[in-house]
C-alpha cells in the first residue's frame, strides 16, 4: 500500500491493512436509536437530575432540537447539555416560569479546558477538584448511561448495512468512530453481529471525531482514499479536517442513503469517482435537511 510520508501518532489498537480507509459513524448512522437514546434516556434524566419537571415539555423541544434536528446533531453529550440550559433561558415561555436553571459554571470551565469530553476524564476531574457542578454532570451522565443500558437493546442496523459492511472486506480498513461511551458501541456492534466486520471502535474516551480520524487515517492513505460515513454535520467537519471524503446518511431516510451508499457510493468510492459533483449533490441534500435556527426564536 503506498501511503503518504511521515504520519502521525497512531490509534490505538488499528492497524492499516488495505488501500482504502472507511469510518463509520454508529447512532442515527448505523443504528435507529438517535430518536430513542435522546428521548428516552437523555432527555428524561436532564428534567430528573436537574429538577426540570416545571418546564418538561420546554426542555424536551429544546434539546430534541439541538440533538435531533438542527445541524447541531451529534454533538457530544456534555456541550449539547450546555446548549439545552442556554436555549431555555433565551424562551420567554420558560423565564415566566422562573424555574431553577443551573449556570453550569464548572463544566463550561471543564470544556474550555479542552480535555476529552468523556465519564472517565470527568470522573478524574470530579475527584480531583469535588466542584458540584461536575459533579451533578457525572451523575446526570451515568444516569443516561444505565438508561440506554436498559432499554436500548436489539435494534437492529439499517437496510443495506450489513451489505455494504460485507463489500467492505478485503479492500478497506473500517473502523467506528463515535462520541458514544465505547462500552455501548461494543456491546451494540456485537448484539447485531457487526464486530467482526470492522476493525476497531472507537468511542468517546478516545477523544473526538477528528482527533481519531488524524490518528487512525492522517499520512497513511491518499486523500482520495479516505471516507467518512455519517449522519451529522460534525461528522463531515471531521472529515474535512483530514482530507477525507464524506458520505451523508441522511435524517428521516436512512434506508434510502444505505441503499444508495451499497449501489453507488461505495462502487464509486473504490473506483476513484465518488469525489466531486456526486458527493457535492448528497452533501447539499443532507444539510438542507438540518436547520441552522429554532424555529420558535425566527418563526
Amino acid at each position: 500500500m503506498s501511503v503518504p510520508a511521515n504520519p502521525g501518532p497512531a490509534l490505538p489498537g488499528f492497524t492499516p491493512q488495505h488501500d482504502f480507509f472507511i469510518a463509520i459513524d454508529s447512532d442515527g448512522c448505523v443504528f435507529d436509536t438517535m430518536e430513542t437514546k435522546h428521548k428516552e434516556c437523555f432527555i428524561p434524566n436532564i428534567i430528573r437530575s436537574y429538577g426540570l419537571a416545571s418546564i418538561s415539555k420546554y426542555v424536551r423541544e429544546v434539546a430534541e432540537y439541538i440533538n435531533l434536528y438542527s445541524k447541531h446533531r451529534g454533538l457530544n453529550r456534555f456541550p449539547g447539555l450546555v446548549m439545552t440550559m442556554d436555549l431555555l433561558l433565551e424562551r420567554p415561555e420558560v423565564v415566566r416560569r422562573r424555574p431553577k436553571i443551573p449556570a453550569l459554571g464548572g463544566l463550561r470551565g471543564w470544556l474550555a479546558r479542552g480535555t476529552p469530553m468523556s465519564n472517565p476524564a470527568l470522573a478524574a476531574e470530579v475527584a480531583a477538584s469535588g466542584d458540584p457542578d461536575l459533579v451533578a454532570a457525572l451523575e446526570w451522565s451515568e444516569a443516561v448511561n444505565r438508561s440506554i443500558a436498559e432499554i436500548v437493546r436489539d435494534v437492529p442496523p439499517f437496510p443495506f448495512v450489513r451489505e455494504a459492511l460485507a463489500s467492505m472486506q478485503g479492500h478497506a480498513d473500517a473502523i467506528v468512530v463515535s462520541a458514544t461511551p465505547g462500552e455501548a458501541l461494543e456491546r451494540e456492534w456485537e448484539e447485531q453481529g457487526l464486530r467482526p466486520l470492522i476493525a476497531t471502535i472507537a468511542g468517546q474516551e478516545m477523544g473526538n471525531k477528528r482527533s481519531v480520524l488524524a490518528r487512525a487515517a492522517s499520512g497513511r492513505y491518499p486523500g482520495d482514499r479516505m471516507l467518512m460515513v455519517g449522519d451529522a454535520p460534525a461528522d463531515l467537519e471531521a472529515a474535512r479536517s483530514v482530507g477525507a471524503l464524506f458520505y451523508p446518511i441522511e435524517p428521516g431516510d436512512e434506508d434510502a442513503s444505505w441503499e444508495r451508499f451499497f449501489d453507488q457510493a461505495l462502487p464509486r468510492f473504490f473506483a476513484g469517482t465518488f469525489a466531486g459533483d456526486y458527493m457535492s449533490e448528497r452533501v447539499t441534500s443532507f444539510l438542507e435537511r438540518l436547520p441552522d435556527r429554532p424555529t420558535w426564536r425566527f418563526g
